[in-house]
């Protein structure tokens, strides 16, 4: 599978769809607070699991960091 992630082209192999919780998981996205996007549509953490990828499909990963 072929997506563009986080504006550079990836490719995962073996796999053709998988959740943004997987792709979380196989990228090694540690960072507590992270914003999500498929496609440019918002993914809320609470439905990661459910939200398919799909070859060609563009994603976003973004940490979040707050401080003063």
């Amino acid at each position: 599978m072929q997506i563009t992630l986080n504006n550079r082209p990836e490719e995962i192999t073996g796999i053709t769809e998988l959740s943004v919780q997987e792709l979380i998981k196989i990228k090694n996205f540690t960072f507590h607070m992270l914003v999500t996007k498929i496609n440019d549509k918002l993914v809320k953490k609470e439905v990661r699991a459910n939200a398919i990828i799909k070859d060609g499909d563009n994603v976003v990963v973004m940490h979040l960091i707050s401080g003063g």
